[in-house]
């Protein structure tokens, strides 16, 4: 009995009998000739964070073998703003740990996320998802840790209004059907992007619920397990690309956009991370926080305002960290506080035999904690670059753990209030602030880029197109301008209603 292999809803992992991470070449053709497939699809993210693809026809082993050998080539230029057109051409080569039977296709069609290649045969340094890989390499190599991961994705499902069984308004926190009207929709995404090689942690409906225009929106939330980062990247992108495409099938609406009107809950994409060292979480130590979990929160803290950068990458991004909205606007943490940047939820460290109390034919059972402490980074939306942004998280950690001053700084950062209530005005004062547009988001970059170039982690040319392109925006006034012509956040957020 192998408990992770058995019962496997992945058909890959079922019938090849091994995990993804383990799939070779040899495998990955053994699947197609058993299973009858008849066109390999290449996806591979893009600078706007959606997949793109490119379909191959099997018709003859020899070419199978060549495509999954050596790739293809592609227009970096149109897939990527700071590549030159007169210079564009990249490879695309698959990676094996990453194929997936496709849930959509008539035809049996096997996929498989690719990495980019230059003309001469080395990884693209500008490519996020190569900035994510050696972002880890660099962590690995200067703690001797490994950084683990994953997501909280937040999405609204958007459909004809229907009467019956109402919601109040913002009140949707783990509602059952028939009050939330896209449970169904829900599962049966859960159950695709388990069988593509999503570890899915639960699913639930969230606060947001409005009625709009003859419209219902109804948010909704996906929550993976923690993953090697790397990994949990991969299965953020492709829930994200499962969620539009089924929605589709279904006739509904799907965003992930930061904020879709004021008053009411936007959308975030929050990162869970762990620290590992060897098979031992690094997060606990003599039932609390460790020290080394705190330096890596000071990390978090001194390179909070340029993560924005990769976090919360258009206009409509500002309008969802605003105070009173369960998003952070002060940088700093606390303990299963949701007005905060950073948070630090509840981790199993009790001693209480729950189970048993729950359930007295338990009693006397043993059971052992998991090590399921993690620490939350609550400020990007839907519109993350997620490879960036993982990288600019696993690249912060290591800057905690080499700043000399940074249990101080985690302490100075900690609050154990909401700091927007009264009375707390003194401390919501000395901390600083997250910034309030994408221009601003660009100078917090820019005057902190030697912190993510450190060690060639992310490269000075991804940098400036980043820069470039937050403050292309000219969303420096963007509050004032939405105050004078409310007009205009609809507009917005009509402009980013499909973003990442």
């Amino acid at each position: 009995m192998n408990p992770i292999l058995d019962y496997n809803i992945n058909p890959l992992v079922s019938r090849l009998g091994k995990l993804p991470q383990d799939f070779t070449k040899k495998d990955i053709i053994r699947f197609i000739i058993e299973n009858d497939i008849r066109i390999v699809n290449f996806r591979y993210a893009a600078a706007d964070g959606r997949l793109k693809t490119l379909n191959f026809p099997v018709t003859n082993l020899a070419y199978l073998d060549s495509i999954l050998s050596y790739g293809e080539r592609v227009d970096g230029s149109s897939l990527f703003p700071y590549i030159d057109a007169h210079s564009s051409d990249l490879y695309v080569i698959p990676r094996f740990s990453t194929a997936y039977l496709d849930p959509f296709a008539e035809t049996p069609t096997l996929g498989l996320i690719c990495s980019y290649f230059t003309k001469d045969g080395l990884p693209l340094e500008t490519a996020p998802e190569y900035t994510l890989r050696k972002a880890h390499k660099v962590f690995q190599e200067q703690t001797g840790c490994r950084f683990e991961a994953m997501g909280e994705l937040e999405y609204y499902v958007v459909d004809k209004d229907d009467e019956l069984f109402p919601t109040p308004d913002q009140h949707g926190y783990h509602e059952s059907s028939p009050f939330t009207k896209f449970e169904a929709f829900r599962t049966e995404a859960m159950r695709l992007i388990a069988q593509v090689g999503g570890q899915i942690k639960y699913g639930h409906s969230e606060v947001g619920n409005f009625r709009q225009d003859g419209k219902i929106y109804e948010q909704n939330e996906i929550e993976f397990l923690v993953n090697p980062v790397e990994t949990a990247a991969d299965q953020l992108l492709m829930a994200k690309w499962i969620l539009r495409t089924l929605a589709y099938q279904y006739g509904l609406d799907v965003t992930f956009a930061p904020k879709i009107t004021v008053g009411k809950a936007g959308s975030g994409l929050h990162f869970h991370t762990r620290i590992m060292k060897g098979d031992k979480s690094m997060m606990i130590e003599k039932g609390r926080l460790s020290d080394l979990a705190r330096k890596a929160i000071a990390g978090y803290m001194k390179c909070a305002a340029g993560l924005t950068a990769f976090g919360n990458t258009n206009p409509t991004s500002y309008f969802r960290l605003v105070p009173h909205q369960e998003a952070p606007t002060s940088i700093c943490w606390g303990d299963r506080n949701r007005s905060v940047l950073v948070r630090v939820p509840l981790g199993w460290t009790g001693n209480a035999d729950m189970v048993a109390l729950a359930n007295p034919l338990e009693a006397g059972q043993e059971y052992t904690a998991p090590s399921k402490q993690t620490v939350e980074m609550r400020s990007p939306d839907g519109s993350a670059d997620i490879y960036n942004m993982m990288a600019g998280l696993v690249n912060a950690a290591r800057i905690g753990f080499n700043m000399p001053d940074a249990l101080q700084v985690a302490e100075d950062t900690y609050v154990d209030v909401n700091i927007h209530a009264k009375g707390n005005e003194a401390k919501l004062h000395s901390l600083k602030q997250l910034p309030a547009s994408c221009y601003e988001s660009a100078l917090m970059l820019e005057r902190s880029r030697a912190l993510f170039e450190d060690s060639g982690v992310f490269s000075p040319a991804l940098i400036d197109g980043t820069i470039a392109k937050l403050k292309a925006y000219d969303d420096a006034r963007i509050r004032e301008q939405v105050e004078r012509h409310p007009a205009l956040m609809g507009e917005l957020v009509n402009k980013y209603y499909h973003c990442g």
